[in-house]
């Protein structure tokens, strides 16, 4: 067996609709935490700056 094919099985066992979905929300949890983030801190710094 090489590595390729003990690699291959090792991440087929993720290869799964529950862990797509998994990944699927974390992305999209970060995404708003980043958009909070900007709109709570970075946009009113650029603000207080401008003043």
């Amino acid at each position: 067996m090489t590595d390729a094919d003990a690699d291959a099985r090792g991440l087929a066992q993720f290869d799964h609709d529950a862990w797509r979905t998994l990944v699927g929300a974390g992305v999209g949890y970060g995404i708003v935490l980043v958009a909070m983030f900007v709109a709570l801190f970075v946009v009113p710094f650029l603000v207080f700056l401008a003043l």
